[in-house]
């Protein structure tokens, strides 16, 4: 990437940014590529979300996640570049067409600053390929036209535009002045009277494929025959409202609830959107160093402390539980070890306590070496045991047999790079595919010897509730 020494607070005129325009067009032109044009700006303090929702357009992809309690979010909307991969190489094929774009991007601006420059956005589904029907691909990334972005008291502003060797300045040239403008003092949407009014809580109707329990029973018949160690086995509920469903509404339910979680929206312009609260880090890079994390066994939150206790308790002593998790933390180091990780983690896990479950939880660090990329690790982690089993091919290749629905992005890889390295991507669970009035809502439990069928369908049934309370209310 190219980093130009101006900065457009400082040369803030129509006539400025037109001569910076054919500075890229000319480089266009010289290489016989286009270019990726991002202009970074530190802006006031804006809510991503809110301005998401101020400019949302239904027939327009959008990006949102949020991390409420660390004060950090980032949005993007519409496309100024963009990718699709399936097949085994999708993580490497991505990798490819973000250094490709990179090669080719000139970047003027804030961009050192927190969330400066520019982001590529990213859905990875569960399997290397969907099915036909599927709402989006095996693997999506783009380069959003504009994006805006919090972490703590920053707040940045990214305009992005591709300049091709014939484009029309005048035409880019208003776009990124109005966009200047814009959210140099952003209004956000002025909310009308009859949206002030208590909203009338949509009734839904429920479906269900499958019988999860006899779906159970006949994974722990392939377990004790030696096919596989563990299978994560979900249910996908149709509700179906008597009203449309607005994503970004139920998404403002789910960040409120859960402000520990990752709170997410990736819209695919055709009016679909997958939402949700993720509890689980995939990975994360940040100056070099690398963050995952097991989580397995879960439990229930008490009514009170004492019980809380209880409970945190048996989820800590019940041998089932903890089998499950140490499979989950010993697959990440297999995995992870052939790349050159010295991985650092505790031997005893921690309890991560949520809203309405408690999980055994144990992060794991190292210093990320030169020669390996965030896409590099996140393929040889997706699918985790934790989403998937083990052995981890055994394991997946039995899923769709015994779920009966196709999982598409539920379980899948959802996230966000940026051009030093860096990022960050979370499972795609605990959530929902947002479907004008009809909402497919996902709840899986890992199913290991031992597993008691009443038992994991009462776990699914508490996950859940994380996502159905966001829709009904």
């Amino acid at each position: 990437m190219t980093i130009l020494p101006i900065h457009p607070a400082e040369n803030a005129s129509p006539d400025a940014l037109l001569a910076f325009l054919t500075q890229c067009r000319d480089a266009a032109a010289r290489d016989g590529r286009a270019k990726l044009v991002s202009i970074s700006l530190a802006v006031d303090a804006l809510d991503p979300l809110a301005v998401l929702e101020s400019i949302f357009e239904a027939d327009e992809p959008h990006f949102y996640t949020e991390r409420p309690g660390l004060e950090s979010a980032i949005a993007g909307a519409e496309v100024a570049i963009a990718h699709e991969a399936s097949g085994p190489g999708r993580f490497a094929e991505m990798q490819r067409f973000v250094d490709e774009t990179l090669a080719h991007t000139i970047a003027v601006g804030d961009v050192d600053a927190p969330f400066g420059g520019p982001h590529f956005f990213a859905g990875f589904a569960f399997g290397d390929e969907v099915e036909a029907g599927e709402p989006f691909p095996a693997a999506r990334v783009f380069v959003p036209r504009w994006q805006v972005a919090r972490a703590g008291a920053t707040t940045t502003a990214v305009a992005n535009l591709l300049v091709t060797p014939d484009a029309d300045l005048t035409a880019l040239g208003v776009r990124v002045w109005r966009a200047h403008a814009k959210f140099s003092g952003f209004r956000y949407r002025e909310v009308a009277a009859a949206e002030t009014a208590e909203p009338t809580a949509p009734r839904f109707r429920t479906a269900e494929t499958g019988d999860y329990r006899a779906a159970v029973t006949r994974a722990l018949e392939r377990i004790g025959a030696g096919e596989f160690r563990k299978i994560v086995l979900a249910r996908a509920q149709d509700l179906t409202a008597d009203q449309p469903l607005h994503p970004l509404r139920v998404l403002n339910g789910l960040r409120q609830r859960f402000p520990d979680c990752y709170a997410f929206s990736f819209a695919n312009g055709r009016g679909q959107s997958f939402i949700g609260a993720s509890p689980e880090r995939l990975v994360r890079v940040s100056k070099g160093v690398l963050e995952t994390e097991a989580l397995a066994g879960s439990i229930r939150r008490g009514a009170g402390a004492s019980e809380d206790g209880a409970l945190a308790a048996a989820l800590l002593g019940s041998e089932k539980d903890m089998r499950e998790h140490r499979d989950v933390l010993d697959d990440i180091v297999a995995r992870l070890t052939p790349l050159g990780l010295k991985l650092e983690y505790a031997e005893k896990p921690q309890l991560r306590r949520l809203a309405n479950v408690q999980h055994l939880h144990t992060p794991v660090r190292a210093v990320l070496p030169d020669q390996v990329r965030l896409l590099d690790v996140l393929a040889a982690l997706h699918p985790t045991p934790a989403v998937g089993g083990s052995p981890r091919a055994a394991a997946v290749a039995r899923i769709r047999e015994l779920e009966g629905f196709p999982r598409g992005l539920y379980a899948g890889a959802i996230g966000w790079l940026n051009a030093r390295g860096g990022g960050e991507f979370f499972v795609g669970i605990r959530s929902a595919l947002v479907d004008g009035a009809t909402a497919r809502v996902f709840a899986g439990a890992g199913i290991v010897a031992g597993s008691a069928p009443e038992k994991e369908f009462a776990e699914t049934e508490l996950k859940f509730r994380a996502v159905r309370g966001a829709l009904v209310d």
